[in-house]
C-alpha cells in the first residue's frame, strides 16, 4: 500500500476496502437475498453484520478451533476380475484433527481433559457406485496418540464390470444423532489392470514416479494379503505397521550434499539412483540409499529404467563393502532393520535378497479440508469445502485485488484478511476476486509501521461457516519516518537501515505473497 497518499490516520478508517460500494442501498441489490453474492458483482456484509462477525473471526483465529478432514490414498488402483477382489493397497484411511472436533456445539467452549467431543461415524466408497453395503465400508475411527482419530476402509476395490480409467473416493461424515457433516471427495485414482512389467520409458509418465513426490512402501510376504506391512513411523523410528501406512517423500538425493538438504531436482526417478526418504508427517528421514529393481528375488544390479507404480524395489545402503551383495532396509515382524544380501554365484549384477527385503513402491495422494462451525448458525453440511490452490496479486498502491484460484468456490462465501472482510467477486467455481483492504484497517500506527504485516487469508460462508487456509498476506512497511516533536534532533544517518533494508526486499506494489507451511 501507499500510506502517504492514505487518509488521514486521525480519522476513522474504512476497515473493509479501497473501493467503497455506493451505499448499502445499492449493495443488498448486488447480492441476494441469502447474503450469496451475484456473479460479476462486488459485495460485503452490512456494517452491522460485519462488526459481530469480525468479533467471531478474531475467535476463530485466537483460538484456532478448526476441524481437519484428511484423506490419503493411492495414485492407482489395480482392477479386480472375476469373484477376486484386490482390495486397494495401501487401503484408503482418514484423519480426524483439530481441536475443534471437542468444541462443544452449544457453548462454544473447548471440554475439560479426558472429556470426549462428537462422535463421528465414516461410509466410503467410489463414486459413482450404487451405494449398497458390499460398495460403502464403515470407517470405526480411533484415536491415536496424537490426538488424531483415525480411519481405514480396507476392503475396497474396483470389478471389472466398471469400466472407467478414472474414479475418486467418497467419504460421507456423520455426527451422533445423524447430522450429515458433509460429503468429501478424494483426488483423481487411475485404474490399471497389472503392474506394468516391460521395461519403462518416459513416453508413459503417468505411471512414473518423479523426484518429490510421496510414496508409499509395502512388503508382502509369499504374496498373502493377512502378511501386508507398511513402512511407517511411530514415536519418531521407523516400524513395519500391519494396520497404519505413511507417505514418504522420495527425494534424489546428493552423495555431496549433506543429509536434510535437498536441492530441488527435477526429473522422474530411475533405478540406481541415489534417493532419500522423508515422512511428510513427522520429517524424520531415512539415510540415503540407492534403489533398486526386484525380479525373483534378486536386485538388479545394472538395470536404470524410470520407476513405476507397483513395482517391486529394493532399498541399498551405500556404504557396503566392495564385492558383497550389500546392505538392504528389511523388516523383521514390526521392526525396520538392514539385510546383508549375497552375490549372485551365476550373475554378477544381481544380489540374493530375502523376502523381507523387497517391497512394492506406490505414488500417493492426499486432500485435506479444513473448517470451523464454531461461528455457524446452521446445521447444513460444511462441504462442499473451497480449497485453494494458488493466490495473483493485480495492481498496488492505493487499489489491489487478489484472485484465489482453487476449486469448490461458490457465491456465497467471502475472503478474509485476519479479521478483516474483503469486497469479494465470484467468478466461477475457481475463481474469486477480492480487494485488498487498507493496512489502516489492522492499526492505527499503520504509517509509521517498520515491520511487514502478515495476515491469514481465510474464507467464510453465508451462515458463517469458517474455512481457515494455509496462505497468507503481508503487507510491507513505506519508506517514511515517524515525525518527532518539535526541536527534537534529527535521527542518526543510519536510523532507518533495517527499513530501507526491508522496503528493497520486497515488491514496487509493496506486497509479498508466501504459503505458510
Amino acid at each position: 500500500m501507499d500510506p502517504v497518499q492514505a487518509a488521514d490516520p486521525s480519522a476513522p478508517p474504512d476497515f473493509l476496502t479501497h473501493l467503497s460500494l455506493p451505499d448499502s442501498s445499492e449493495a443488498r441489490l448486488q447480492s441476494g437475498a441469502d447474503g450469496r453474492s451475484l456473479p460479476g458483482s462486488w459485495t460485503r456484509s452490512s456494517p452491522e453484520h460485519a462488526t459481530i462477525l469480525r468479533e467471531g473471526v478474531r475467535g476463530c483465529l485466537q483460538q484456532r478451533c478448526e476441524q481437519t478432514v484428511r484423506i490419503l490414498h493411492a495414485k492407482v488402483a489395480q482392477k479386480s476380475y472375476g469373484n477376486e477382489k484386490r482390495f486397494f493397497c495401501p487401503p484408503p484411511c482418514v484423519y480426524l484433527s483439530g481441536p475443534g472436533w471437542r468444541v462443544k456445539p452449544v457453548q462454544g467452549q473447548v471440554p475439560q481433559a479426558g472429556e470426549p467431543g462428537p462422535t463421528v461415524c465414516g461410509y466410503m466408497g467410489l463414486d459413482g457406485a450404487a451405494g449398497s453395503a458390499a460398495e460403502t465400508q464403515k470407517l470405526n475411527f480411533e484415536e491415536q496418540p496424537d490426538s488424531r482419530e483415525f480411519g481405514c476402509a480396507k476392503t475396497l476395490y474396483i470389478s471389472d464390470a466398471d469400466k472407467r480409467k478414472h474414479f475418486r473416493l467418497v467419504l460421507r461424515l456423520v455426527l451422533s444423532g445423524g447430522r450429515e457433516l458433509g460429503t468429501f471427495h478424494s483426488r483423481l485414482i487411475k485404474v490399471i489392470s497389472k503392474p506394468s512389467q516391460k521395461k519403462q520409458s518416459l513416453k508413459n509418465t503417468d505411471l512414473c514416479i518423479s523426484s518429490g513426490s510421496k510414496v508409499s512402501l509395502f512388503n508382502r510376504l509369499r504374496s498373502q494379503t493377512v502378511s501386508t506391512r507398511y513402512l511407517s513411523v511411530e514415536d519418531g523410528a521407523f516400524v513395519a505397521s500391519a494396520r497404519q501406512w505413511a507417505a514418504f517423500t522420495l527425494h534424489l538425493a546428493d552423495e555431496h550434499r549433506s543429509q536434510g538438504d535437498f536441492p530441488p531436482r527435477e526429473g522422474y526417478v530411475r533405478y540406481g539412483s541415489l534417493v532419500q526418504l522423508v515422512c511428510t508427517v513427522t520429517g524424520i528421514t531415512l539415510p540415503p540409499m540407492i534403489i533398486r529393481k526386484v525380479a525373483k528375488q534378486c536386485a538388479l544390479l545394472d538395470v536404470d529404467e524410470p520407476i513405476s507404480q507397483l513395482h517391486k524395489c529394493a532399498f541399498q545402503f551405500p556404504d557396503g563393502p566392495p564385492g558383497e551383495g550389500g546392505t538392504y532396509l528389511c523388516l523383521a515382524t514390526e521392526k525396520v532393520v538392514q539385510f546383508q544380501a549375497s552375490p549372485c554365484p551365476k550373475e554378477a549384477n544381481r544380489a540374493l535378497l530375502n523376502d523381507s527385503s523387497c517391497w512394492t513402491i506406490i505414488g500417493t495422494e492426499s486432500v485435506e479440508f479444513s473448517f470451523s462451525s464454531s461461528l455457524a448458525c446452521t446445521r447444513e453440511p460444511v462441504t462442499p469445502v473451497p480449497l485453494i490452490s494458488t493466490l495473483e496479486l493485480s495492481g498496488g498502491g492505493d487499489v489491489a485485488t487478489l484472485e484465489l484460484h482453487g476449486e469448490n468456490f461458490h457465491a456465497g462465501l467471502k475472503v478474509w484478511f485476519g479479521d478483516v472482510e474483503a469486497e469479494t467477486m465470484y467468478r466461477s467455481p475457481r475463481s474469486l476476486v477480492c480487494v485488498v483492504p487498507d493496512v489502516a484497517a489492522f492499526g492505527s500506527d499503520w504509517r509509521w509501521l517498520r515491520t511487514p504485516i502478515t495476515v491469514p487469508v481465510s474464507l467464510v460462508r453465508a451462515d458463517r461457516l469458517f474455512y481457515p487456509s494455509a496462505f497468507s498476506f503481508t503487507y510491507t512497511p513505506e519508506y517514511s519516518a515517524r515525525p518527532g516533536p518539535a526541536g527534537a534532533p534529527e535521527p542518526a544517518a543510519d536510523a532507518d537501515a533495517l527499513l530501507e533494508t526491508i522496503h528493497q526486499e520486497f515488491t514496487r506494489t509493496n506486497f509479498h505473497l508466501f504459503i505458510q507451511t
